[in-house]
């Protein structure tokens, strides 16, 4: 796969620097302690709501199989949940607001479209390819739709 090193250094450099200096300017603009203040809240009850969100994620996950069905869509809820969560832990205002957006249901939905969306152009660039496994009969392989709330089996 082709990664961008300007993605990467964006990612990694550029985007510390700016949470860090809107930190900076939140601090000039009401008072270090509120910052601090501000910090530490993001991160705990971002913890705590990550933590909710994701038993709601698992729980969802696990009925998805004991009706034998494959939990796709709920398992990129819980990948939302994962980032958020992260996100969250992490000092800065940009990341918490893009991390309390991939906790909310709501908006969480735009996220796994978004995800989907670029998946389905992966495969069909033939950038990531999948295999079906072969026992004694063909086993069906799922495809991402661009429908997002349907998956539909094919057989090889």
């Amino acid at each position: 796969m082709n990664i961008n090193f300007g993605k990467i250094l964006v990612l990694f450099v550029v985007l510390p620097f700016v949470e860090l200096y809107l930190l900076l300017q939140l601090s000039d603009a009401t008072s270090p302690l509120f910052t601090f203040v501000t910090i530490i809240s993001t991160g705990l009850v971002g913890a705590f709501f990550a933590k909710q969100q994701g038993q709601k994620v698992f729980a969802s996950i696990q009925a998805e199989l004991q009706l034998g069905r494959l939990p796709g869509d709920n398992l990129l809820h819980g990948l939302c949940v994962l980032l958020g969560g992260i996100l969250l832990l992490t000092p800065g205002l940009i990341s918490d607001t893009v991390g309390m957006l991939l906790l909310l249901p709501l908006s969480r939905l735009w996220f796994t479209k978004l995800i989907k969306r670029q998946f389905s152009g992966l495969l069909q660039r033939e950038v990531v390819r999948i295999y079906p496994t072969y026992n004694e009969t063909p086993k069906q392989c799922w495809s991402v739709m661009e429908d997002d709330d349907q998956q539909h089996p094919y057989s090889e």
